[in-house]
């Protein structure tokens, strides 16, 4: 493990997908981060955090965790499986249901001239209207005098 390292993830016999904080990483913000990655403290094992719910797609959002503390700036030692620099996730089954020949279609019709329309009526451009001339002489202003007394 390199030095400087803020975070290390792995695997546990009994908890399963783990992960803890090193000591150049703060307790109460290692504790903060890796609850917030859905980890959970191990009652009898201070400093080690295991995943809520591994069940539930555990490699893949344990991954996730791994990138999320990286693209906060944290290093992060991780095993080759739960490293997603490394290892890549299993590629998802395409179900065939049409959804890219739809979307290509209505793409199609998008970009062309719908028959219900008629052409495009022209337009003119709108009338100008004459600029007033300006006032040939200046108008007086009026002010009241001050009450100080004083002359401007």
């Amino acid at each position: 493990m390199a030095p400087g390292t803020h975070f290390v993830f792995g695997t546990h016999e009994d908890h399963g997908f783990v992960a803890s904080f090193t000591s150049s990483m703060p307790a109460h913000l290692g504790h903060w981060y890796l609850t917030r990655e859905q980890f959970e403290p191990v009652p009898d094992t201070p400093g080690l955090f295991r995943l809520s719910e591994p069940e539930r797609d555990g490699p893949r959002r344990t991954r996730q965790a791994v990138h999320d503390l990286r693209s906060a700036g944290y290093a992060v030692h991780a095993d080759v499986a739960l490293d997603p620099a490394t290892s890549a996730s299993p590629p998802r089954p395409v179900r065939p249901n049409g959804l890219i020949e739809q979307r290509s279609r209505i793409a199609q019709a998008a970009a062309g001239r719908s028959p219900q329309r008629g052409p495009v009526p022209t337009t003119s451009p709108p009338s100008a209207r004459p600029i007033p001339p300006k006032p040939t002489y200046a108008p007086t202003v009026h002010l009241p005098p001050s009450a100080t007394g004083r002359s401007r």
